[in-house]
């Protein structure tokens, strides 16, 4: 199966990656937990765990570490340092074409590049701004903004990229008065069906677990659970 932490980081690139011993540390610049997290990349110490710790205080970050499957010990060192467990997150994947049926009226999303003013004012209402819209905009994979439409008004919006035919969606949100319309149905639709026109065959998207109606809506999809993480911080 593709490596999706790979697609992940095609997708919603890091601002820069820094070596420090067998770690990686990201410079997110603000664009959010997984572009300014530490990942392991090989046998690790003490020493190791030290040394992202210090390129993380350089970059002016907090340290964050990714932890993924078979990682307990990395897990079970940073909890003896005093890192706590945030954000458990689900990896969803499905196939594009049985996700990307036409929703319910032909004109409930749209796919454009670059986002319009409205997508970005949508995104801002959302908590994504400036620094998280920089991840979207250095991204070199195919890519593109889908905005959702419910009743003529604007209603909702995502960013989808593709790395090596699979797809994967980011920034999701609808408007709180356009909940339960079936406008992230359709953004999803929208976003599967633009990955499969442009060559990816799978659909992927990462989602908190405690994020209830999400998790729900996926699963109403048909999409699979493939994966699992969570980070480590010593930040509530």
């Amino acid at each position: 199966m593709t490596d999706l932490f790979a697609v992940g980081e095609a997708t919603w690139p890091a601002a820069a990656q820094h070596a420090a011993g067998a770690f990686v540390v990201r410079e997110g610049r603000g664009g959010g937990q997984r572009v300014s997290c530490a990942t392991a990349e090989g046998s690790w110490s003490e020493t190791d765990i030290d040394a992202a710790e210090a390129v993380h205080q350089a970059l002016g970050q907090p340290p964050l570490f990714m932890i993924r499957a078979d990682e307990d010990d990395l897990d079970a060192a940073l909890a003896e340092r005093g890192y706590r467990i945030k954000d458990p997150v689900h990896i969803y994947s499905g196939p594009s074409a049985s996700l990307a049926e036409p929703p319910p009226k032909p004109i409930s999303a749209f796919a454009l590049w670059p986002p319009l003013a409205m997508m970005r004012d949508l995104w801002a209402e959302g908590g994504i701004g400036p620094a998280r819209l920089a991840v979207m905009e250095r991204a070199e994979a195919p890519k593109t903004a889908i905005l959702g439409r419910v009743r003529d008004r604007a209603s909702g919006v995502a960013y989808v990229a593709i790395h090596t035919e699979t797809a994967m969606m980011h920034a999701l949100y609808v408007i709180p008065d356009q909940r339960r319309q079936g406008s992230a149905l359709n953004i999803v639709r929208k976003s599967a069906g633009w990955a499969q026109h442009h060559g990816a065959e799978r659909f992927s998207v990462l989602v908190t677990q405690a994020n209830q109606s999400a998790n729900a809506l996926y699963s109403s999809l048909g999409m699979q659970i493939v994966g699992h993480y969570h980070y480590r911080s010593r930040q509530p």
